[in-house]
């Protein structure tokens, strides 16, 4: 790791001002993945501005919606007792991330903006288009038992590993920015970008923005959410498939339906057509199975990883199995 600069900052507005007037600057809260980054070689920077003092890490449920501080604690997230109430995909999203250890320290917009597990990406003896466009990507036709079956391209075919983002993605979550421009809100769906010919931009973000907070709207659907994570080991370990899950019926049928996948997508996978399959339907192992299908429909599964297209179907047939009683 090459040497670099330290700056604490004191409100929002601050952090934002010195990353405009400090060219190669990084925002750092728990810098679980930021330090590895840089340690590796996969990112490098010449100042971090550490954000821990800004007063945005308070956690708020209030009647219409949920307020999380980007410097938030995973743990602190997972456990606040109104999430585990209102929103318990979210609490089981982030109970199911890394460790015990890493959630103690890990803050809310550093797992958001958390790079991919490939190891592609991570190897700096590999050439990769993520980390250094037009170097190729290995994967197309290498190790690729991890990488994505949706919205890949031929630059890319990793999969964002965050958990939580998946579980944000299915309950219509916003993130608010503060940058040179002010402040705004991006709807998550609208967060995480395609890789297309651009793999090495990843989200909507615009230079020197910062994290202020995730807001998500309270709802019914959000009271009856789940998320079921498919892993190779019980701990400290990316999802190979995911499902975050919300559910309203009337009787058999679906009233209401939300649906994320991780572990499938170079971004949290939500698919707006297979929602509206459900909708309407008795909710059965035929409309499930029906729905299933129309998930993968444009998937493009590579020799190594074709078993997640009929993993991700039964995880959404457990998870939905679940949630509407079918079990």
């Amino acid at each position: 790791m090459r040497a670099f600069g330290y700056t604490v900052a004191g409100s929002p507005a601050d952090a934002v001002r010195i990353a405009a007037s400090t060219p190669g600057s990084a925002f750092v809260a728990g810098g679980t993945d930021l330090l590895n980054l840089m340690r590796d070689g996969a990112q490098a920077h010449d100042h971090l501005i550490d954000v821990n003092h800004l007063g945005i890490g308070e956690i708020t449920a209030g009647a219409a919606r949920l307020r999380v501080g980007a410097a938030a604690r995973m743990r602190q997230v997972a456990e606040h007792p109104g999430v585990r109430r209102e929103f318990p995909v979210l609490s089981q999203a982030l109970l199911a991330s890394a460790s015990p250890q890493v959630r103690n320290m890990a803050s809310i917009g550093g797992n958001l903006l958390q790079r991919t597990r490939c190891g592609y990406f991570r190897d700096q003896a590999s050439p990769c288009n993520k980390r250094s466009p037009g170097s190729g990507c290995p994967a197309i036709g290498g190790h690729n038992r991890g990488h994505a079956v949706l919205g890949g391209s031929d630059h890319c075919l990793a999969t964002h590993p965050s958990d939580l983002a998946v579980a944000l993605t299915a309950l219509d979550a916003t993130v608010h920015l503060l940058g040179p421009g002010g402040e705004r809100a991006v709807p998550v769906a609208d967060f995480y970008l395609l890789p297309g010919a651009t793999p090495d931009r990843e989200t909507a973000m615009r230079p020197g923005e910062l994290i202020t907070r995730v807001e998500v709207p309270r709802t019914a659907l959000a009271g009856r959410s789940r998320y079921l994570k498919l892993r190779d080991r019980a701990t400290f370990e990316f999802a190979v498939v995911s499902v975050a899950a919300a559910l309203r019926t009337r009787g058999r049928v679906v009233q209401d339906v939300r649906l994320a996948f991780g572990g499938v997508g170079t971004r949290p996978w939500r698919d707006p057509g297979v929602e509206a399959a459900l909708r309407g339907r008795p909710l059965t192992a035929q409309a499930i199975a029906e729905a299933g299908r129309l998930l993968l429909r444009d998937a493009r599964p590579r020799e190594g990883n074709t078993f997640k297209a009929e993993l991700v179907q039964r995880a959404l047939a457990s998870i939905l199995g679940e949630l509407g009683g079918l079990r």
